[in-house]
């Protein structure tokens, strides 16, 4: 039978071997929503058949760009095929060509960017260039690292200037790829703290620091030690915690009980 430890580092690999994937092959991206152009995005725009028409340029301030014959058109908040509509009628309807096939790449994301701090491989900002996950985003910073956290915080903006957070477990991310509820937007703020920890020492196999998992109990926490020692006993059971005031208080505590993080837990030796 695994142990608790064991079962967490294997979901943890897990997990990091799907954040690879993601990486990779894309794998669970959802595209049903196309990437808006924006300001700061540099493009690349051909015309078939005509190669003067040919504009590298980067879209300014207020979402517009110079292109040939047209003067400065406005590409901001439309998708890459509706730019390429909107330049093509321009040229037609102007009488600039007869027929024009516009074909437009964006080289270099700009305009929409999400941060990915704390606990990852890489942190920093990263281009949204598609409809991207929580889970993509991590992907692209490396993933998390082995002091990560098993969950992460969302930071988003709202229409008003005000911003909502929330804490999405490991789990979560796995199971909702690809929803639309765990999409990120420019701006969005992706944060996975150090995995909290408890202390364990007295009468077990292993004492020492251990990763806290969410919900662990009591019992948990001295299977992660390696069990009890010979002389070890479940009664009697302590752990020193952070009371209200700030100082340190001791309690009873058992089995069953959740540990909160940073307490210490002391297993005493029996007296038979």
């Amino acid at each position: 039978m695994r142990s608790s430890r064991q079962e967490r580092w294997l979901k943890k690999g897990l997990i990091s071997c799907l954040f690879l994937l993601v990486a990779i092959t894309g794998f669970g991206a959802t595209t049903t929503k196309e990437y808006l152009l924006g300001a700061g995005d540099a493009v690349r725009i051909t015309v078939y058949n005509n190669a003067d028409l040919t504009t590298e340029t980067r879209i300014a301030e207020d979402g517009s760009i110079p292109f040939p014959l047209l003067g400065r058109v406005t590409l901001a908040d439309i998708s890459k095929p509706a730019a390429e509509e909107k330049l093509s009628k321009l040229l037609v309807d102007g009488g600039y060509l007869r027929q024009a096939t516009v074909n437009l790449t964006v080289t270099d994301y700009r305009s929409q960017q999400v941060s990915v701090l704390g606990e990852v491989a890489k942190p920093g900002k990263y281009p949204i260039t598609a409809a991207t996950t929580v889970m993509d985003a991590l992907a692209q910073a490396g993933g998390i690292s082995e002091k990560g956290s098993s969950s992460v915080r969302l930071v988003q903006h709202d229409a008003t200037g005000g911003t909502r957070q929330r804490e999405i477990a490991l789990d979560q991310l796995v199971a909702a790829q690809g929803s639309a509820d765990l999409m990120v937007q420019n701006g969005d703020v992706i944060f996975v703290s150090t995995q909290p920890l408890f202390y364990i020492y007295g009468e077990v196999q292993k004492p020492g620091a251990y990763p806290l998992q969410r919900d662990m109990t009591v019992r948990q926490a001295i299977a992660t030690g390696g069990g009890l020692t010979l002389r070890g006993t479940e009664r009697g059971l302590k752990v020193s915690r952070k009371g209200k005031s700030g100082g340190i208080e001791v309690h009873k505590i058992k089995l069953n009980e959740p540990l909160l993080a940073g307490d210490v837990l002391e297993i005493k030796e029996s007296m038979f």
